[in-house]
């Protein structure tokens, strides 16, 4: 029997009837394993695959009744039926809709950028040195930065869902997507919601504090403390992984990114006329920069990445 057996997993489940079932005493019977019954291959099913069809007693080769599969994980001779996306994985590819998803994280940053240097060079009596990006949602044409704040986190967000579908386990796996998802969510929030006038922009406009305007600075100190809490998880999980020059250039990220903030806000409350918009800008583009090549590496990295799989 144990011979029968042995022919069985070496034929890949696609053994004749015949060759593979021994009696006990080593003789052939043409049917099956006394005991067992007989064992066949079933077309449709994978190469790893039997059956096992329960028969009666010896002698009775032909009382066969309800086929069941046999579920070994010691063999694993069980039917393995692969969705895509595992299928994908197994092969150290990614699905179509993930590279989209990651593909996102690529364009949101380039296209916020692109959007806040050009429209502050051409607004006019919009100082880009000293007013910050958001102010740039009044005035004439606030409405193409809106709608660039919005567009910009619908993309960061279908980024983190694709940055949740790699990172599966390891350190961080959970942190990352939700801080992504965070710091995205708070860009899709300050479209609408917009803040007050300041730092003489618009021009003329009461400077008086709002809910509306409180309620937007509230959401840049979340944007800016998320993607810093983010730079540093990941790096602990790239330290982790042996990517040493990863992860410090998270954490050079994440201290840039923190740093730049608090300068911003001191600057604009204690310097009049300081340089607080070119220093939020500093900030930005440092975000923007470690956003497009975390979906640069996850983008083009195989599954067997070290950024990607982890134990």
């Amino acid at each position: 029997m144990i011979a029968a057996w042995h022919r069985i997993l070496a034929s890949g489940g696609q053994a004749k009837v015949g060759e593979l079932a021994e009696s006990s005493d080593g003789a052939v019977n043409g049917y099956g394993v006394p005991g067992l019954g007989n064992i066949l291959p079933i077309p449709g099913l994978t190469d790893r695959s039997i059956v096992v069809f329960s028969s009666g007693a010896v002698g009775e080769p032909n009382a066969i009744r309800t086929p069941t599969l046999i579920d070994d994980k010691r063999t694993r001779v069980v039917t393995d039926t692969l969705s895509p996306e595992t299928t994908a994985r197994n092969t150290g590819q990614q699905s179509a809709a993930t590279r989209i998803l990651l593909a996102c994280g690529i364009i949101a940053p380039l296209l916020n950028i692109s959007v806040v240097l050009v429209l502050g060079a051409i607004r006019p009596d919009y100082n880009a040195l000293v007013v910050p990006d958001s102010n740039l949602e009044l005035g004439p044409g606030g409405w193409m930065q809106i709608t660039n704040y919005i567009v910009t986190g619908a993309l960061l967000l279908a980024f983190t869902v694709g940055v949740r579908r790699l990172l599966r386990t390891g350190r961080g796996n959970t942190w990352v997507p939700i801080l992504l998802g965070i710091y995205g969510l708070t860009f899709v929030a300050i479209g609408p919601i917009l803040p007050d006038p300041s730092l003489g922009y618009p021009p003329g406009a009461s400077e008086e504090l709002t809910i509306h305007g409180a309620i937007h600075s509230l959401l840049g100190l979340v944007q800016f403390t998320s993607l810093t809490a983010a730079c540093f998880v990941l790096a602990g999980r790239d330290e982790a992984l042996g990517n040493r020059g990863w992860s410090q250039y998270s954490k050079a990220t994440g201290l840039l990114v923190a740093t730049s903030y608090v300068a911003f806000a001191l600057t604009a409350k204690l310097v009049d006329g300081g340089p607080a918009g070119l220093i939020e800008r500093i900030g930005i583009i440092a975000c923007g920069i470690w956003i497009a090549l975390l979906a640069i590496r996850l983008r083009y990295a195989p599954s067997s990445a070290p950024v990607i799989s982890a134990s």
